[in-house]
């Protein structure tokens, strides 16, 4: 095998570990799409067609499509970094298996799903001659950056609060979180770290100060069986007397309503996107379960609150039942105000200058408005919901220049997303845990 390509002489070259929805249709399609930047050349993944879909994609030959990330990291490999993108559970061993073998890995969120985990690879990565860079993908967004330029910009005053919906989507925690993968604690990690941690950490970038308590809430209260209505069945396909009033019914999604879709989320159900294929796979895989009768035990609807070093106060809501997948936040400053929707691209911010004061004085006799508007300033997005607000992108352009530099022997400063700089998102996320839990608040 021979060693890295000497720098400025091709595109950087990857080896992928978990060909899924992340590592096959995120960042290695990233590759197709820029390969004077990079390009894939050696994949692990148990699934043989997964591992092969990907290999014939990107003309991977034979001896490099390895069904386990052991026999592809039993030695260094022609490749300059690592992709890990495995299941929760696997990521820290074979991203501690990289570092060791020098090479600088680009790990999938979260970095690992439980406390001494973290350690572990922490104190391990601070050794080795790699670096992890994590995929917290909102700071690299057009969209996030903007509203952190916004507040550098002091555009609303001294920041004093910020209220920050996750919108997950009915039908997006359905198959993600009660038929999908992350659907149990034990076998991921608790919810809000495996979904939000990335929220915790663009919520610490924009306050600009570590969190210093954290109180939290929740539970798993719509998604179980006392809840199934009457004449449910086991399987969306058993012939369900409530299927066409039921919102969750798997047929109507992954056949009806994404019936011209043939990547993810239909990928993550079958790897045959025929209409006879994704019948087949709702008769034989979780994905076909009624989301009532399942052994999911991860929390439906949660609120964090948290505090900040600097007087800064937060909550994070993180919901299933909302209609739309996106992100909405409202930062309140001490002279103005900014709401903004990630999916729709748009900011809006508005001055209290520029805010007459609105009264509706409706119990008396008077109805009294002052002013005659509240003029405000509009920013649009335009990257707002392609790979996460374009943050996949900015991710995988910032960490292949990154590698490429650091192989050149220049003097590259951390990744926006380091692994020391996203620790914190999973301190908190633990401590958000061990207060809904326990039902205390957490100093950190």
């Amino acid at each position: 095998m021979t060693g890295p390509v000497p720098p400025g002489t091709g595109p950087l070259r990857l080896l992928v570990l978990g060909a899924g929805g992340r590592g096959a249709h995120a960042y290695a399609q990233w590759c197709l799409e820029h390969p004077e930047a990079a390009r894939v050349v050696a994949v692990a993944d148990p699934d043989l067609e997964r591992r092969d879909h990907l290999g014939d994609a990107h003309g991977i030959p034979a001896t490099q499509r390895f069904t386990d990330w052991r026999e592809a990291l039993s030695a260094r490999g022609p490749w300059d970094a690592v992709i890990v993108a495995t299941p929760d559970r696997e990521h820290v061993d074979p991203t501690l298996r990289a570092l060791e073998l020098g090479h600088h890995v680009l790990l999938e969120k979260p970095i690992a799903p439980t406390l001494d985990e973290l350690h572990r690879l922490t104190a391990a990565a601070r050794r080795g001659p790699g670096t992890v860079t994590v995929a917290h993908v909102l700071r690299y967004t057009p969209f996030f950056r903007t509203l952190r330029r916004l507040l550098d910009e002091g555009r609303i005053g001294q920041l004093q609060g910020i209220s920050h919906i996750e919108n997950v989507a009915y039908w997006h925690f359905a198959h993600s979180y009660v038929r999908g993968n992350w659907h149990r604690a034990d076998q991921s990690s608790p919810m809000l770290l495996a979904k939000a941690c990335h929220d915790i950490d663009i919520l610490r970038w924009l306050v600009g100060a570590p969190c210093v308590a954290v109180a939290s809430f929740g539970e798993r209260r719509h998604f179980r069986e006392e809840n199934a209505p009457k004449g449910s069945t086991e399987r969306c396909v058993d012939g369900c007397a409530v299927a066409d009033t039921c919102p969750y019914n798997a047929e109507r999604l992954y056949v009806d309503q994404l019936a011209t879709v043939h990547g993810p989320p239909v990928t993550v159900v079958t790897n045959d996107t025929s209409v006879a294929g994704r019948r087949r796979a709702l008769r034989l895989t979780d994905y076909g379960r009624c989301v009532y009768r399942m052994d999911n035990d991860v929390v439906d609807h949660q609120t964090a609150a948290l505090r900040f070093g600097n007087g800064v106060t937060a909550s994070l809501v993180v919901s299933a039942f909302t209609a739309e997948n996106t992100r909405t936040l409202v930062m309140m400053g001490s002279h103005g105000q900014i709401t903004a929707d990630m999916r729709a691209g748009r900011i809006t911010v508005t001055p209290f200058l520029e805010a007459p004061p609105q009264l509706d004085a409706h119990r008396t006799n008077l109805a009294l408005r002052l002013g005659t508007g509240s003029p405000s300033v509009e920013e649009e997005v335009t990257e707002a919901f392609t790979g996460h607000g374009g943050g996949d992108s900015g991710l995988m352009s910032d960490f292949t220049e990154r590698v490429r530099r650091w192989m050149a022997g220049e003097d590259v400063g951390a990744a926006p997303s380091s692994l020391e700089e996203s620790l914190e998102s999973h301190l908190v996320a633990f401590a958000a845990e061990r207060s809904r839990l326990s039902r205390t608040v957490e100093e950190l």
